[in-house]
């Protein structure tokens, strides 16, 4: 399960060492981590992960098992996504390893992104298993990527290296193996000391039509993989 620990002022949370897939009890401890950051006051977020994932995403044999749950469960998704994507410090996601579905999406709902340039795909995969995106998650991608790098990313299934998804702009920087959480905080750090009631506003402010697409109390659910 995800463990919080601190670089000087940066928090990083590391969201495990398997999978790392959402299940409810990982939404609820990553949400559950993201309260104490901000109690905490810290001045920046890093997630990652420990092993050769950073994450895959949705939980699928819970929502195989849970399919009367799946617009619960969706909601539970997106409403963490739409707090990643507002939260009042400077974020940024070092990917060790593999962000897939979910996984990637919830990187993308960071500030800033690194990847290891020699390990690890980054992929939306949705067409490649029949799951179609929702409205929400359609946005976040579109509002966070360029036209190119959404289509080439969303339609295709294409999983991108390090290398390759910093040519697309999917990610702001690579770095070496053992290196990838280093190279975030240090991105970060130059960005703390900022009110964070004004960059919270702000960044609700940015990404107001992507929340209310997160968030809304509408039937759009995730589709399952037949």
């Amino acid at each position: 399960m995800p463990t919080l620990a601190y670089h000087d002022t940066i928090a990083v949370l590391d969201l495990g060492d398997d999978e790392n897939r959402f299940s409810p009890d990982f939404l609820t401890a990553i949400n559950a981590q993201l309260d104490a950051v901000l109690a905490d006051g810290a001045q920046g977020l890093v997630t990652t992960g420990s092993g050769k994932f950073y994450s895959n995403g949705l939980d699928l044999d819970w929502l195989l098992a849970n399919g009367e749950r799946i617009q619960w469960y969706t909601g539970q998704v997106q409403a963490l996504l739409a707090r990643m994507l507002t939260l009042p410090i400077p974020t940024a996601a070092a990917l060790p390893g593999h962000a897939f579905g979910a996984g990637a999406m919830l990187a993308i709902a960071h500030d800033y992104r690194v990847m290891r340039a020699d390990r690890g795909y980054f992929c939306f995969p949705e067409v490649d298993i029949n799951i179609s995106f929702t409205p929400g998650m359609a946005a976040l991608i579109q509002a966070k990527l360029t036209p190119r790098s959404a289509l080439a990313s969303m339609t295709t299934g294409r999983r991108f290296g390090g290398v390759d998804a910093r040519d697309y702009d999917i990610v702001d920087a690579t770095a070496g193996e053992g290196e990838v959480t280093t190279a975030a905080v240090a991105l970060l750090a130059p960005l703390g000391g900022k009110d964070s009631a004004t960059l919270g506003a702000i960044k609700n402010t940015m990404f107001a039509g992507v929340v209310a697409a997160l968030t809304a109390d509408a039937p759009s659910q995730i589709s399952l993989p037949q």
